[in-house]
């Protein structure tokens, strides 16, 4: 089955030489080696919306920042090394950014995007992940180490080999750990923000204060794409700082003017394209499927962060789940939650890559035997202003458009705060 795209998690959640700015001269070229396509999320760097993102935020210097960086590696060793240092550089540029520290300054000519836009960092890792993917080094370079050099970049300039937590002496600092993605659906409307990788850019490194003392919290954002998730990024990603965790939350897009701490995650791919326009339908790809179960649960405080006044969004207990009964053949939607034994086609989250992550980060939890509050939440669906809702002619963003990604921001750090206290 399909979820429909306001139910999709995080919703609603790659071509020659960079053109968005000009670029130093290409490093020397392997002889007779074809330059890889890029890929269709790459592809879309073209079109004039990224571009005018890119260079309002001054994220358009990233790309040419990364040529030079390549070109002075003259051995995969030292490619890796810069790949790495500049992937994470850009994470921490985009964490700055929306922390009011560094400059929020593109180009003169244009006015700034605010500060909390998630967006730059987006379209910056793919102007990058462009340029290595053509990249052709005088050492050469095979498929398999270009592969190494990509992931090197997505993990570093996404925040997920950062997520560290200080040693320190104090027993009562909690640790927290929450996700965010990217923006996605983005043949529908290419201008589209998501919230909740712009809570995860506002939150990381920050500190909470709870009612038994500090909360720090480290962040990571995770692509929209299949393939990704089926090769065990998440896991990856969050198996050691799970480990460590007092509390988790992944985060994603939901419904309008709504937020959802959905109760039961589902094993199964619902098919709606992600970023590369790819669809997957069946049950999730896990490690170990033999042990692998239909739903897992929340162990959020719901109840406390239902009752909890955390901002102008209403929040719900979301428990309705989609079931083949067992037995049965036919799918049916249960408000309360999956009978014994019935098969999962839909999540509270629904059954894209929302539920997904819900589903991964609640079983690694299980898998781990931590303890601990963990689940998901679906902030409100992020709406352009009146007037502004027609993305053949709407603007880049708006104030309604900003304050209302504001608005999730700070109403996602109350509800944390509320897990934490109530944890």
């Amino acid at each position: 089955m399909r979820v429909r795209p306001d139910r999709l998690g995080i919703v609603l959640l790659t071509t020659a030489a960079l053109t968005l700015a000009a670029l130093p001269p290409a490093a020397s070229a392997a002889p007779a080696t074809k330059a890889p396509t890029p890929t269709v999320e790459e592809q879309r760097l073209d079109r004039a919306v990224p571009r005018e993102i890119l260079r309002r935020s001054g994220f358009d210097q990233v790309a040419p920042d990364f040529v030079r960086a390549l070109r002075g590696a003259a051995s995969y060793r030292a490619a890796e090394r810069a790949v790495g240092r500049e992937g994470a550089r850009l994470w921490q540029r985009a964490v700055d950014r929306a922390q009011g520290r560094g400059s929020a300054l593109g180009d003169p000519g244009a006015p700034a995007l605010s500060r909390d836009d998630d967006r730059p960092l987006y379209w910056a890792r793919l102007a990058m992940s462009r340029e290595l993917r053509q990249w052709q080094p005088g050492f050469g370079l095979s498929e398999a180490a270009r592969a190494r050099l990509l992931g090197t970049l997505e993990r570093t300039s996404r925040g997920q080999d950062s997520m560290d937590f200080p040693r320190t002496d104090r027993k009562d600092v909690k640790r927290i750990v929450v996700t965010g993605f990217d923006p996605f659906t983005l043949d529908r409307d290419i201008r589209i923000s998501n919230p909740s990788g712009a809570t995860a850019l506002a939150l990381d490194g920050t500190v909470v204060e709870t009612a038994e003392g500090p909360a720090r919290i480290e962040t990571a954002v995770f692509p929209v794409r299949w393939q990704d998730f089926a090769d065990g990024t998440v896991e990856r990603a969050l198996r050691r700082p799970l480990a460590r965790a007092d509390l988790f939350t992944t985060v994603s897009q939901g419904r309008v003017g709504r937020i959802d701490v959905e109760r039961f995650n589902g094993a199964w791919r619902g098919g709606f394209g992600d970023n590369e326009n790819v669809s997957e339908t069946g049950l999730v790809p896990v490690s170990d499927p033999a042990s692998q179960p239909q739903w897992t649960v929340t162990s959020l405080p719901y109840r406390a962060i239902v009752a909890a006044d955390t901002g102008r969004f209403p929040v719900y207990d979301n428990t309705s789940v989609t079931e083949v009964p067992a037995g049965a053949t036919a799918p049916v939607v249960r408000p309360d939650g999956p009978t014994l034994g019935s098969a999962a086609r839909a999540g509270g989250g629904g059954d894209y890559l929302s539920n997904e992550i819900a589903y991964r980060a609640t079983l690694l939890r299980d898998r781990l035997g931590r303890d601990i509050p963990g689940g998901h939440v679906h902030t409100p669906v992020l709406q352009f202003g009146a007037g502004n809702t027609d993305p053949a002619t709407g603007t880049v963003t708006d104030p309604e458009f900003v304050q209302n990604r504001l608005d999730i921001i700070a109403q996602l750090r109350s509800i944390i705060t509320v897990a934490a206290d109530a944890s």
